[in-house]
């Protein structure tokens, strides 16, 4: 037979040994199938040995699940259209700050251009919902405090789980991963990373992350006055965590987009901070009336209070600064640069979560490498098991070893796609996997059992008619296992839903790579050539 003829006639094997080597890459190879560096370091533990993720329950950590503070009504019409929306929109939101006295970021309102419709929302637990009816009216519209509804819009928790995944990675938290849940009528944002206590994830996610520089300089009259200059949505890139050894501070690199570089600029000279560089004495009562100060307020609390340099000072004057809008924000410590940076980064939590209400659960690592060693323990006894019992079973080599390889290389088919979409692995998966094992086993006895079913069968044409009834079987037992485990793969219903996802991509790969190479190994091995 000729080559190309002996790809065709097994291509089925070749397909299952193509998808066995990208899944060993993916285990094993640094940096996986994908190569490259990677965007924030894996477990120190495991990243030496492959590139497998763990969650809670095999690596430990914390999972915290909480509400999110915060009142709205929704699909308020408004009589304008196009521009003329927003217009109203911002009207409206500046109007309900105003009543109610919020700091910055605790109201919005999302337009619907389509329908001509609003929806505002506040994120404060100090404002009631008669209170809040009451300020949309004076914004003129038209609400009783029935149809204000607690806790805040798809939307919104939406913009929370995005950021705060965004916070992890940037923190470098591998196998962590963020959810919602609904609990009687109330929804809860569920955050869990592995390795982390409680206190270190609660600090990670209690921070709002509303970043500010503000301009705190003479107002004339012996006092001084502050002004925003540049808020989160101004600054372009932004570099990480910084040392400057000459100077000897902490700093984040950042770089301010054209127009607001171009307005910052401005307000630095008409304000007098390049005629008055190093002349910041902030908080000092004797220097008050005379302070030329940059803060860098984060959560409306002053991080930092630093001088504008002279250098950056001259640049501004000449009006050049504004082409480059390169500026370093001061800190004083490496921790607060860090957290400075993650918070750049992954932009402000739009609404802060309420831990009052919040509902913990921790599993120390000790306990956890228990779960992990058992799992490995488990997981080889289960095929050491099938593998005796398909051999006493059929008692020919030929049957059962080929059996007991395409088992396992679905396994490792399944290990290589979790590294590949770095899944992070828990209790609840490897239940999936040795259901798996189970199931596959059964369905590779099903085609034993029919190509067997009248002895020994040494035509090729009456081994492919039974291999296609048994297929036909099988099929049909994989239809009813994907749509049966399909709900519990879409809903959130915690635990479960790792272990459907599991079921199903084994349920998959077995049948259409696996059980179609042990057909074809099989007629192989047991058909004339």
């Amino acid at each position: 037979m000729s080559a190309i003829g002996s790809i065709k006639a097994n291509w089925r094997v070749l397909l299952l040994v193509v998808f066995l080597t990208v899944a060993l890459v993916a285990l094993f190879l640094p940096g996986g199938v994908m190569g490259g560096e990677e965007t924030y370091p894996t477990n120190e533990s495991d990243s030496s040995m492959h590139n497998l993720e763990f969650g809670l329950g095999l690596d430990g950590g914390t999972k915290i699940s909480a509400p999110v503070v915060g009142m709205h009504v929704s699909e308020v019409s408004v009589d304008a259209e196009g521009t003329q929306l927003d217009r109203r929109g911002q009207e409206i939101q500046a109007t309900v700050s105003e009543e109610l006295d919020l700091e910055t970021g605790d109201a919005l309102v999302r337009t619907d251009h389509q329908n001509g419709e609003v929806s505002v929302e506040v994120f404060t637990g100090n404002v009631s919902e008669a209170e809040f009816a009451a300020a949309l009216q004076e914004a003129g519209i038209d609400v009783a405090e029935e149809d204000v509804e607690q806790g805040v819009t798809q939307a919104t928790r939406d913009d929370i789980q995005t950021t705060i995944q965004l916070r992890i990675n940037e923190a470098g938290l591998s196998g962590s991963q963020v959810s919602q849940a609904e609990m009687d009528g109330t929804y809860y944002i569920v955050t869990e990373a592995p390795a982390m206590t409680t206190e270190e994830l609660q600090s990670l996610l209690e921070y709002r992350g509303i970043v500010e520089i503000v301009m705190h300089y003479p107002d004339g009259e012996g006092g001084q006055q502050n002004e925003t200059a540049l808020v989160q949505q101004d600054f372009g890139s932004i570099g990480t965590a910084s040392y400057n050894g000459e100077e000897g501070y902490d700093y984040v690199p950042v770089t301010v987009n054209p127009g607001p570089a171009e307005e910052y600029q401005q307000a630095m000279v008409e304000n007098g901070f390049t005629q008055n560089p190093s002349s910041c004495n902030y908080g000092n009562p004797e220097a008050r009336g005379s302070n030329y100060c940059l803060l860098t307020v984060v959560d409306g609390e002053v991080i930092d209070a630093h001088s504008v340099a002279p250098t950056l000072a001259s640049s501004m004057e000449r009006g050049e600064w504004a082409n480059g809008g390169q500026f370093q924000m001061i800190t004083p410590s490496q921790q607060e640069a860090q957290t400075l940076s993650i918070n750049l980064r992954a932009g402000e939590l739009r609404a802060p979560l309420d831990f009052d209400r919040a509902q913990t659960y921790m599993i120390s690592p000790a306990l956890a490498e228990q779960f992990k060693n058992y799992s490995l323990l488990i997981g080889i006894l289960a095929v050491l098991t099938v593998s005796g019992v398909v051999y006493v079973r059929y008692g020919d080599r030929r049957v059962a070893l080929p059996m007991i390889v395409t088992a396992l290389s679905e396994v490792v088919i399944l290990l290589g796609v979790a590294a590949l979409l770095r899944m992070p692995l828990d209790l609840s998966h490897v239940a999936g996997f040795i259901a798996v094992v189970g199931t596959g086993v059964d369905d590779l006895v099903i085609i034993a059992d029919e190509v067997l079913d009248e002895g020994d069968v040494n035509s090729r044409r009456v081994f492919e008619s039974r291999f296609r009834k048994a297929f036909w079987v099988i099929g049909a037992a994989a239809a009813t296992t994907i749509i049966a485990m399909s709900p519990l793969a879409v809903l959130s219903l915690g635990d479960l839903r790792g272990f459907a996802i599991i079921t199903i991509l084994g349920v998959l790969v077995g049948v259409l790579i696996t059980r179609p190479a042990y057909g074809d190994i099989l007629r192989r091995l047991l058909t004339d050539k």
